[in-house]
């Protein structure tokens, strides 16, 4: 699955830089909706996600574009890959700024885990 954000002033911190935990925020979403377009029906709440490092600053102006794609199905969880690219609006080529891998679990109506259905 594949989206794209524009990083507009009020995602800055003071230094004109993209605060992380926007970008936190946007791959978590992002995870989450793929998670739940893949599996309908599934409630899933995230669990973690298994690394956070900035690769590179990202500044006002940059459309981000994030790749998200499941790799792991277990019973009651999924986990899904997902890499942020920066693209340069001039030139056309991107650059990878982050990559994580983001963990959910399903969840029933009672908020205990269970399983997730087979398609």
């Amino acid at each position: 699955m594949e989206n794209h954000k524009l990083v507009l002033p009020e995602h800055l911190n003071h230094y004109g830089y993209l605060f992380g935990g926007n970008l936190l925020k946007w791959v978590d979403e992002y995870a989450w909706i793929a998670a739940t377009l893949d599996h309908p029906g599934c409630k899933f709440v995230t669990i973690g996600m298994d690394r956070v490092e900035f690769h590179k600053p990202i500044c006002k102006g940059t459309i981000l574009r994030f790749d998200t794609t499941e790799v792991e199905r277990g019973t009651s969880s999924c986990r899904y890959r997902v890499e942020v690219f920066a693209d340069d609006l001039d030139t056309g080529s991107e650059q990878p700024v982050f990559t994580t891998q983001v963990s959910f679990v399903c969840l029933d109506d009672g908020g205990r885990k269970t399983p997730i259905p087979t398609k």
